[in-house]
């Protein structure tokens, strides 16, 4: 058997899937389960539409149940307590701008669990955090990129 992969996150990380897994167990399931009722009364399954799409959100519910505890079960939670606090490292919020023209951008660096672009959380597996994962306050770094390389300057650490 195949070694299990870690998920890193943080501890509100972890909290949110424990959340969801919840929810997906009380409240979503059994309201699968009620739409599978609700079709299951109107007539022959094999040219129910209702039932076929009740069936199929039920599958993804119980796929996404199965994801979620396999992420909590392999968390590993971020800790940086004893990290030095001008290097990169997962669970740090980063500044840099681009250079030449001066673009500051800010982003959290977190496991693929938890990311999210569009509140400013990357995975600590895209090229912009592995390009600055490591590197001091003040560091210009080249980040390859899909749409070409560019060059930051990491400014703040926090």
């Amino acid at each position: 058997m195949a070694a299990e992969k870690s998920f890193y996150m943080t501890e509100e990380g972890k909290a949110k899937l424990e959340d969801e897994l919840h929810y997906l167990k009380t409240d979503r399931r059994q309201e699968v389960v009620e739409r599978i009722k609700v079709a299951r009364d109107f007539g022959d399954l094999s040219e129910n539409s209702e039932y076929d799409a009740a069936k199929d959100e039920q599958a993804f519910v119980e796929q996404r149940i199965t994801q979620v505890e396999n992420m909590i079960r392999n968390a590993e939670i971020i800790e940086n307590d004893n990290a030095n606090p001008d290097v990169v490292a997962l669970g740090k919020t980063i500044t840099f701008v681009e250079l030449p023209d001066g673009d500051e951008e800010t982003y959290t660096i977190v496991g693929s669990a938890e990311a999210d672009p569009f509140e400013g959380k990357i995975s600590n597996d895209s090229p912009m955090a592995k390009s600055l994962l490591g590197h001091e306050i003040g560091k210009d770094v080249t980040v390859t990129t899909p749409a070409g390389e560019i060059e930051v300057r990491i400014t703040n650490v926090e």
